[in-house]
C-alpha cells in the first residue's frame, strides 16, 4: 500500500481489462486522482463508480488529436496542472490473412495503437514533469511473427520502438518511458479480435503449450507490473520492456 501516494495518473482505455485493473491498483496504492478514458459513456460511468471518488472519467477517442487536446485541458483543470503517471493503454487488435487485409482494417489498428499512443504522449507532455513515468502497453507479440497477425503485431512492435525513442528524447526532462508487454490475457479486448471462438481457443492452446507457466495471464497479474513501472521503485529504469507473459517470449 502507498507506493503511489498523492500521485495523479491518466490511463487511456481504462474502462475494462488491463486498463481498469491498473486504475484499481493505482487507487489502492494511494493515487489521489486517476483519470480514465474510453469511448463508451456507459462503461466510463460504470468504471468510475466502481473505482470510487478518486477516479475521474473523461470520454476521449485516442484517434482524434482534437479529443486528446481536449483531454489534456480537462486533466489540467481537474488534476492541478500536473500528472505523475501516464499509462497509454488503449488498443485494438484484429487478425486476418494478408490477402484479406484492406486499407480500413490496416488504418484502424495503426490509428488506435500507434497514432493514438504517439499523440497521447504528445498531448500529455506539457503536464508531465521531472520524475514522471510514462508506460506504453506494447504486448508480448511485439517480438513475434505469427500468421494472420501482421497488422496487429507490427503496431505493437512500433509501440515498443516508441518506448525506446521517447525514453531517449524525454530523459533530459526527467521523464521515464517504459513499456509493459502482457501475454495472452482474457479480457473484453480478446472478444474484439474478430476471430471465431474455435480460432481463439486454438490460439490459446498454442500459447499455453509454448508458455513455461502453461496458462493464460490475468489483469490482476499485469496490474502490479504497471504499478511498479509507475512507482519510484523503478526510478532508475527507462526504455525497458517489462514482459509479463508467463515466459512465452523468453524461451
Amino acid at each position: 500500500m502507498g507506493r503511489l501516494n498523492d500521485k495523479t495518473a491518466v490511463i487511456t482505455g481504462g474502462t475494462t481489462g488491463i486498463g481498469f485493473e491498473a486504475a484499481r491498483q493505482f487507487v489502492a496504492e494511494g493515487a489521489k486522482t486517476v483519470v480514465i478514458t474510453g469511448v463508451d459513456k456507459g462503461r466510463l460511468e460504470d468504471a468510475a463508480a466502481r473505482l470510487g471518488p478518486n477516479a475521474v472519467a473523461v470520454r476521449a477517442d485516442v484517434r482524434s488529436l482534437a479529443e486528446l487536446t481536449a483531454l489534456a485541458g480537462q486533466v489540467q483543470a481537474r488534476a492541478g496542472g500536473r500528472i505523475d503517471i501516464l499509462f497509454a493503454n488503449a488498443g485494438v487488435g484484429s487478425f486476418a490473412p494478408l490477402e484479406a487485409v484492406d486499407e480500413q482494417f490496416f488504418d484502424y489498428q495503426f490509428d488506435v495503437n500507434v497514432k493514438g499512443v504517439y499523440f497521447t504522449v504528445k498531448a500529455m507532455l506539457p503536464l508531465l514533469g521531472k520524475g514522471s513515468s510514462v508506460i506504453l502497453n506494447a504486448s508480448s507479440v511485439n517480438g513475434k511473427g505469427l500468421a494472420t497477425g501482421s497488422v496487429y503485431f507490427s503496431t505493437k512492435a512500433a509501440v515498443r520502438s516508441l518506448a525506446r525513442t521517447f525514453a531517449a528524447e524525454l530523459a533530459p526532462k526527467g521523464i521515464r518511458v517504459n513499456s509493459v508487454s502482457p501475454g495472452l490475457v482474457p479480457t473484453p479486448f480478446i472478444g474484439k479480435m474478430g476471430l471465431p471462438q474455435e480460432a481463439l481457443d486454438g490460439f490459446a492452446k498454442l500459447y499455453m503449450d509454448a508458455t513455461p507457466l502453461g496458462r493464460l495471464g490475468t489483469p490482476e497479474e499485469i496490474g502490479p507490473a504497471v504499478v511498479f513501472l509507475a512507482s519510484d521503485e523503478a526510478r532508475y529504469i527507462t526504455a525497458h520492456d517489462l514482459l509479463v507473459d508467463g515466459g512465452w517470449m523468453s524461451v
